[in-house]
């Protein structure tokens, strides 16, 4: 039955805490003893506390056994990425520079809203030193390995999250991503990730990474997801840059389909050098969706890569992070981050502003684009997973990640909704994933193509071989 479980959806959980099938204390248990049992081989967690979750577990028990169900994931476990603050346990962001007990007794308003909902944490989620890049490994914890094939990256920086929810060590996770670190691991992990449209998500305390960043559910199942951000997009004060509440249910209207819908599919973005493999999964992908009814377009949204600004705008972030750490705590650093900080920090307020610019003016075209367009396709990725413990693939003409990111980050410039879905595995059984993006704040409109994707073409009977090892 164990096994059972640990394939099970947040709103199958739910369904089978509701008709005494299953109790929230069987199902944390299951999922614990699959983080003792795999993640070795991973590295995913940087925070376990097997206690902890298993008293949330006995609390949402309880409420069960007295009609009592609260809120939409009651009982239901969730991997928490180790930047989002947790009451019970330390925030330290992959870096010895961060004081644990500074961080004790405070909730950031995803976990704070997953908190209402009757959440079980299962543990913190392991993360680049303060989420710097699209890998995952850090001076406390080491290398986050990649579920399909431990050898390889699971990418970043949400790795350990992509990782828990592809090994079942929690059917949901949280997520950050301010240059495609959410879709990132989700393509190579082989799961879902949203990357919502900016200010959807309330986020505090504020990123570094300014307006690049964003917060956001990593699952199994698009079903999932929507079912996440139904909880995720609740008010929260503290984040100043959220908009009004608009009250959506991502659920709602979540099985309508594509059928009339407009979708760009652009393979390359006009400029991207793509595997031969991904180009072939997705552009098939499309097929797909022409065949459940929707009018997919051949052509590129017409902007030149945004690589330069990004870079201006991203390690901009990392450097103003870091700004008062002095020579001692550096030197205990990611030496990489330490680099592109203090390049960064020789950046002209002009050279700043110019890539502010740029992003309005990106902002603009796409705003444009989606007057004439649904959505737009592309693959998430241009690759799959590569060598383990590096921040590039080996050979590549580059030494930082964001150029082998093309696809995500220029939609964290301009703010708006992507989704990953896995779209298929290459010839060395690695995941390919797809990405969907929609005009700000028609994230509902993405979770809904993606959930009709997925319903044709399923992945989600296929887990690595380590889930069983």
């Amino acid at each position: 039955m164990s096994q059972d479980i640990l394939k099970m959806t947040a709103v199958q959980l739910r369904e089978h805490y509701a008709d005494k099938q299953l109790s929230p204390v069987e199902v944390a248990t299951a999922m614990l003893d699959q983080i003792e049992r795999v993640d070795k081989h991973t590295n995913g967690f940087c925070l376990v506390d097997r206690e902890t979750s298993l008293g949330f577990a006995r609390e949402a028990e309880q409420r069960y056994q007295r009609g009592e169900a609260n809120g939409l994931l009651d009982g239901v476990p969730v991997a928490v990425k180790d930047v989002f603050l947790t009451p019970m346990w330390p925030t330290i962001k992959g870096s010895h520079t961060v004081d644990p007990q500074s961080t004790m007794g405070k909730s950031a308003p995803c976990t704070a809203a997953l908190a209402r909902h009757g959440y079980v944490p299962i543990g913190k989620t392991t993360t680049p030193e303060l989420g710097w890049k699209g890998v995952t490994d850090n001076p406390v914890t080491g290398v986050t390995n990649n579920p399909w094939n431990p050898d390889t990256t699971s990418g970043g920086s949400s790795g350990g999250s992509g990782v828990a929810v592809a090994l079942g060590m929690a059917p949901i996770a949280l997520g950050t991503d301010a240059g495609g670190s959410i879709r990132i691991p989700a393509a190579f992990c082989g799961i879902v990730g949203l990357k919502p449209s900016f200010g959807e998500v309330p986020h505090w305390p504020s990123s570094p990474f300014g307006t690049l960043a964003h917060a956001g559910p990593m699952t199994w199942t698009v079903e999932d997801c929507a079912l996440m951000m139904n909880v995720l997009c609740e008010a929260d004060h503290r984040d100043t840059n959220a908009v009004p509440r608009r009250n959506i249910d991502y659920l709602a209207n979540l099985k309508d389909g594509v059928k009339g819908l407009k979708i760009a599919y652009s393979p390359n973005l006009g400029y991207v050098d793509v595997d031969k493999e991904v180009e072939a999964s997705v552009a098939e992908a499309a097929r797909v969706f022409e065949s459940l009814g929707a009018e997919v377009v051949r052509v590129d949204p017409g902007f030149s890569d945004p690589l330069a600004a990004f870079g201006h705008l991203f390690y901009g972030g990392a450097a103003n992070a870091i700004r008062d750490l002095g020579a001692k705590k550096r030197a205990v650093m990611d030496p990489e981050l330490i680099k592109v900080a203090e390049k960064a920090s020789r950046l002209s307020m002009l050279d700043y502003m110019g890539a502010v610019n740029e992003s309005m003016a990106l902002r603009e075209r796409m705003a444009g684009f989606h007057q004439k367009y649904d959505l737009l396709l592309t693959p998430t990725l241009p690759i799959t997973a590569f060598k383990t413990g590096r921040e590039v693939p080996e050979d590549w003409p580059s030494t930082r990640w964001p150029t082998w990111t093309p696809f995500t980050y220029p939609f964290n410039m301009t703010g708006q909704p992507g989704l990953s879905v896995p779209c298929g595995f290459d010839s060395k059984g690695l995941p390919m994933g797809l990405q969907l993006v929609g005009a700000r704040f028609n994230d509902a409109l993405v979770l809904q193509a993606g959930y009709a994707y997925q319903q044709a073409a399923p992945l989600t009977d296929r887990r690595p071989d380590l889930f069983t090892a």
